[in-house]
């Protein structure tokens, strides 16, 4: 509705829309520039300018307007102004008054003000003064501390005590000489300090490493210690196992260990590496500090693994594995105890360093020993330091495995020196039974090897039955044993029985057998010497029950495991097949002598006219050696070597009577000379059946007897004298009473028999009509035999 009485209104004073809208936009104080630039663009800027001129006409109007409706109040102002300026005058007058009498009294204290600005100035510059004084008396008291630390050797306080100054005094100090002197001090006394304790860190390598060997030997020599305690223990066990398997009762043990605090025992300084190292670490160059820690101890270790030129290896080895040993426990402690100076890394690279190269000298070493025993010690030596590494946590498995690749030369080494031993004692053995005059002797030659055929101590002097090689052997062969023990204990290998149990083997068989053999083999032993080596090699193959029952024993093996059934030891069969080479050299000797005893038949009077009434010189002298050798086989030979003994010599005799007839030397015999040779066969027969019994041998071979090995003779002999000769050719009665005589043979033997004795009365005595019986049948005995050839 406004809207539409102001466009009315304007109608009315004659004014256009576009006058109304110019207007507005000015009463709203808005820009007009858009319009103008319209008006212009439009090319009609006239009609704007009057529309404008309009607008200001309109304007005046509204002021003239506005002036008339207002005009009192207006009037009515400016009275009231006029009436306030005649107030703001004698305000003014007043105040110009109050400011006079202030400024005087002000003047005066402006001017005592002004002296206590002064006042407080001073004051604060006294102060700052004084502090500054109080600072560098601190600064220099403190310099003067670090000097007094440095000159004691006490570098750590006295960097501590460089760092405060650095940290907390140097920039407070105003005095610039004294900072200057200071900062220009600092770095030199940080390097002066750092070149102290790196020469006292010098001097403790030096030490370190001269004190490692003793590190070393400490260590290894616990090491020894708990193996020694630790066997002990095992020993006892073992021994409480065989008394409880023996039935003697039961047995408690107790073992009272002593813990070892090994770090109160290996005493060595850390303190000056502790100290250099945290000094570094102060000044910032702990990383440079372990590179330098880490390369020379690398440098110490690589001349610590170079073996000594000036000496053999065998006199430096426990030296020089002592001091590898006593530099990584000394660095087990510093990683350990000095946290970041050395990492797992580092040592592990050290420990591969000593390894490799601990491995190579060892191979070298181990290729150029000649003896078991010092390889041995070198050995034992190498597992202590093993088992010390271990204590520490260090791993040496490539070193064990050098050891475990050098037992085959050891065992060739010991072999060597063990048939070296037994050759010497079979060489310098009298073969003779040892006398033991004592318990002791008693003890040390038979009971420790286990010997004894009873539980009964004999009485003395005891005459045993083998000679003083069997103990000096059983000693040699328990070295041995001892020796394998020793070098394959603590080492790589799972089955340490059957491994001592094979080289047991090879030396009873490769040395043993074959040192004996050796001497059987020989022509240099006799009949006695022969006799006792086969007792000897009975008694060792006894003795190999020991031997197995005391390498188990050394390996820890249970007794009950070790009395089993060997059946993969093979010394036993191949001693007892020495021992029947022994039997078969006994045999030949004793038959080589009896062949000199049977010589003497030549001069039997094979046509002798005369029938001997005694016996034949001979066999007087077979009689006296059967019997010798007879008796000396029943004290030192078992039963079973006995009966081979006796019925080989008497199966010999048999031959050699037998032989004696189809002798180039005998052209012919009588009745006589069979009768005479059936005399001697007879007291052979009486010998050998009074043996027989009296050494019990009938009891033990009940169908047997030594009479049966003259049977060749006998049926001989029997043929010779039998009435009918003939009956040789009927198989029934050849079979049962000639059946160990060979045709070739009887057939010589018969062409030399002559029934009736040479002389002058031959023919006399062949009218005997018996002879003439058996005459005849011999002659056709002697006819179908040449007819069977």
């Amino acid at each position: 509705m406004e809207a539409k009485s102001k466009r009315r209104a304007a109608a009315e004073n004659g004014e256009t829309a576009e006058d109304l809208v110019l207007a507005t936009l000015i009463g709203n104080g808005e820009d007009l520039g858009p319009i103008v630039r319209h008006a212009f663009e439009m090319g009609r800027p006239e009609t704007l300018l009057h529309q404008l001129k309009n607008v200001v006409k309109k304007k005046e109007i509204e002021i003239e307007e506005l002036c008339k409706t207002h005009y009192e109040e207006f009037i009515r102002a400016v009275d009231e102004l006029r009436g306030v300026l005649v107030d703001a005058e004698e305000l003014k007058a007043e105040l110009s008054t109050d400011n006079f009498k202030l400024q005087e009294v002000g003047s005066v204290l402006l001017i005592r003000l002004e002296e206590l600005l002064e006042c407080y100035s001073i004051k604060r510059n006294v102060t700052e003064a004084i502090k500054m004084s109080q600072i560098c008396v601190q600064v220099l008291d403190l310099c003067v501390k670090c000097n007094d630390h440095i000159s004691k050797g006490q570098f750590y306080p006295a960097l501590k005590t460089v760092d405060l100054i650095e940290k907390n005094y140097l920039c407070n100090i105003s005095v610039k000489t004294l900072k200057l002197i200071i900062e220009t001090r600092i770095p030199v006394i940080k390097s002066h300090i750092e070149k102290k304790v790196s020469t006292q860190f010098n001097e403790w390598l030096v030490h370190v490493r001269s004190s490692a060997k003793v590190i070393g030997q400490t260590a290894i020599g616990h090491a020894a210690t708990a193996r020694q305690r630790d066997e002990e223990m095992l020993e006892r066990q073992r021994r409480a196992e065989e008394q409880n398997i023996s039935g003697l009762g039961d047995f408690a043990f107790t073992l009272d260990v002593e813990d070892i605090d090994e770090d109160s025992i290996l005493k060595f300084d850390l303190v000056p590496l502790y100290r250099a190292y945290h000094i570094h670490t102060c000044l910032g160059i702990k990383e440079q500090f372990r590179e330098y820690y880490y390369r020379n101890r690398m440098l110490q270790l690589n001349s610590d693994l170079q073996i000594s030129s000036s000496q053999p290896f065998i006199e430096s080895y426990q030296t020089y594995l002592a001091q590898i040993a006593g530099y990584f426990i000394v660095e087990d402690h510093v990683m350990r105890t000095a946290e970041g100076l050395l990492s797992a890394e580092q040592v592990e690279a050290m420990l591969e360093t000593a390894v490799s190269k601990v491995t190579s000298v060892l191979e070298v070493q181990f290729s150029l020993m000649d003896s078991a025993t010092h390889l041995l010690l070198v050995k034992d030596y190498v597992t202590l330091l093993a088992s010390t590494f271990r204590q520490y946590g260090y791993e040496v498995g490539p070193v064990l495995e050098t050891l475990n690749k050098s037992r085959d030369k050891y065992h060739e080494l010991l072999l060597e020196e063990c048939r070296q031993q037994i050759v010497d004692v079979l060489a310098n053995d009298s073969y003779e039974q040892m006398v033991l005059k004592k318990d002791s002797d008693y003890e040390n030659n038979v009971l420790a090897f286990n010997l004894q055929t009873s539980d009964i101590i004999p009485a003395f002097p005891f005459i045993a039955p083998f000679s003083s090689t069997v103990p000096d052997v059983c000693r040699i062969v328990r070295s041995f044993i001892k020796g394998c023990v020793d070098y394959l204990t603590y080492s790589v290998h799972s089955n340490l029985f059957e491994v001592v149990k094979k080289y047991l083997d090879r030396l009873l068989i490769d040395v043993l057998n074959e040192a004996i053999l050796n001497i059987i083999n020989g022509a240099s032993i006799g009949v006695s010497q022969a006799m006792q080596i086969a007792a000897n090699i009975t008694v060792l193959e006894r003795a190999c029950d020991y031997f197995i029952r005391h390498a188990g024993q050394l390996c820890g093996i249970p007794v009950r495991s070790v009395e089993r059934p060997q059946s993969g030891f093979a010394a036993k069969v191949v001693l007892k097949t020495s021992r029947d080479a022994a039997y078969i050299a006994l045999l030949t000797l004793v038959n080589n002598k009896l062949d000199e005893f049977m010589a003497l038949t030549d001069n039997i009077g094979w046509t002798s006219e005369e029938v001997t009434a005694n016996a034949n010189d001979y066999i007087n002298e077979v009689l006296i050696y059967l019997d010798t050798i007879m008796s000396t086989a029943q004290q030192i030979l078992p039963m079973e070597a006995l009966y081979k003994v006796g019925s080989g010599a008497l199966d010999h005799i048999s031959y050699s009577i037998v032989s004696a007839f189809l002798s180039d030397s005998v052209k012919r015999f009588n009745a006589n000379a069979v009768i005479s040779i059936n005399n001697d066969l007879k007291m052979l027969e009486a010998f050998a059946d009074e043996r027989f019994h009296n050494t019990g041998l009938n009891e033990i071979y009940g169908g047997g007897s030594f009479r049966s090995c003259l049977i060749e003779a006998r049926q001989l002999i029997n043929l010779l004298q039998s009435s009918q000769p003939e009956n040789f050719m009927n198989p029934v009665i050849r079979q049962k009473n000639y059946n160990m005589l060979d045709y070739k043979k009887v057939a010589s033997i018969c062409e030399k028999f002559r029934d009736s004795p040479d002389g002058i009365f031959g023919s006399l005595s062949s009218r005997n009509t018996k002879q003439n019986t058996r005459k005849k049948s011999m002659d056709v005995l002697k006819k179908r035999l040449k007819d069977f050839n």
